[in-house]
Order: C-alpha cells, then sequence, then structure tokens
C-alpha cells in the first residue's frame, strides 16, 4: 500500500459522543421537519388507506377460513401506521 491510499485513515477512533454531536449539527430544522412530515403522512395514510380496503374485502377474507382473520390483519395495519407516526416523531426530536 502506498502512503496515499492510506493518508485519509483516522489517527485514532473518534469518540461516539462527538460523532453524534456532529451529526446533529449536519441535520438543518427544515430538513427534519420535512422527513418528519412525511413518515406521520404515510402513517395517516397507511392507517386509513389499510382500514379502507380491510373493509372492503372483511366478507372475502372472512369467507375464505384463512388461520389469520381479520384481527390480525387489523393489528398489522394499525401497528404499521403507528410505527411510521412514531418514526415521524423521534425524527422532529
Amino acid at each position: 500500500m502506498s502512503k496515499e491510499e492510506i493518508k485519509y485513515l483516522p489517527d485514532a477512533p473518534v469518540p461516539l459522543e462527538k460523532a453524534l454531536a456532529e451529526d446533529m449539527k449536519e441535520d438543518c430544522l427544515p430538513c427534519r421537519a420535512i422527513g418528519s412530515t412525511a413518515f406521520i403522512g404515510l402513517g395517516i395514510y397507511t392507517l386509513f388507506s389499510g382500514r379502507s380496503q380491510l373493509r372492503a374485502q372483511e366478507a372475502a377474507i372472512l369467507k375464505s377460513g384463512t388461520r389469520w382473520g381479520i384481527g390480525a390483519r387489523r393489528l398489522g395495519i394499525h401497528g404499521i401506521a403507528a410505527t411510521l407516526v412514531g418514526l415521524g416523531i423521534y425524527r422532529m426530536v
């Protein structure tokens, strides 16, 4: 290896606190607001869209007699929506 290839390697590892502090500086408020709004909006859309699709297919799901009933699907939709909204709130903080 020539010296040109390794000149970009750090001499010592960067402490975690310093790396996190530098990362916070790079994330501007408008970027965080847009990201947060996108996650929260996607979560709300997932909730309403999923519930309407589930309502439309409820008879077919119940008729099929699958092992996973309507409750498991409803729980999945609510879980995904809550996770996305939670990510949006976390992104803003």
